[in-house]
């Protein structure tokens, strides 16, 4: 978890009304007691208003709420423009996401902005590329790469040739109209890029475990040095 998504859920915690100890709070976000006291004491410094001492437990003063989210025109047309592309080019559950998201944002939003998100001229059409079954794959793809799943997958190459494949999902990539995956394929022992459009059906193969030598970022180096070479 970020810290700042600690930090506010922290703050979600202490607006219950009830007093919590640094021990409560370390044990439902999975910390040490010692990163609870040094977050309280930076909430306390920036204003939250939270009441209490180490050995006894924290509360919230009544009547504090989170500020709004402030963003300015160029990052709300960003935010518009790029839940637009997700609804229109991502998986069907990504794009209910981007539609839920531009919704909580429009709801913060202040007066002078509210019109905003409608106005922003950046729009996106798939025209057909992507198919139902596809947008079902990247969402099922994505689902395997969030819980480190590998996969058995039934493909096809480029020459129609058909295989099976047991991979790590490791990240997907948007090339403007095809969607592919970066895996770790274990036939191979080595990175590979799978075309979604060719994956017959991917079934989950046990869950792997991050190792250093088969991450996205080793991938992107080396990529990377390809280039450059």
């Amino acid at each position: 978890m970020r810290r700042a998504d600690r930090l506010f859920q922290i703050v979600q915690y202490l607006r219950g009304g009830r007093l919590l100890t640094a021990r409560m709070l370390a044990e439902r976000l999975e910390v040490s007691d010692r990163t609870i006291y040094r977050d309280i004491a930076d909430l306390i410094g920036s204003g939250v208003p939270i009441d209490g001492e180490a050995g006894i437990g924290y509360l919230m003063r009544s009547g504090y709420d989170l500020p709004p989210l402030m963003f300015s025109r160029d990052e709300i047309s960003a935010l518009v423009a790029g839940a637009r592309m997700v609804r229109s080019f991502g998986g069907a559950a990504m794009a209910l996401a981007a539609e839920e998201a531009l919704a909580k944002i429009e709801a913060v939003l202040p007066p002078d902005l509210k019109d905003r998100p409608a106005g922003v001229a950046i729009h996106a059409h798939d025209a057909g590329a992507l198919s139902d079954a596809d947008r079902a794959m990247v969402d099922r793809l994505d689902r395997a790469v969030d819980r480190h799943l590998k996969l058995t997958l039934d493909y096809r190459d480029a020459e129609g040739a058909a295989t099976q494949r047991i991979v790590r999902p490791l990240g997907l990539w948007f090339w403007g109209k095809v969607w592919t995956l970066i895996a770790w394929c274990e036939l191979r022992d080595d990175f590979r890029m799978f075309r979604i459009d060719r994956i017959a059906s991917a079934a989950d193969a046990g869950g792997f475990r991050s190792e250093r030598d088969k991450t996205l970022s080793v991938f992107f180096q080396r990529e990377v040095d390809h280039c450059r070479n």
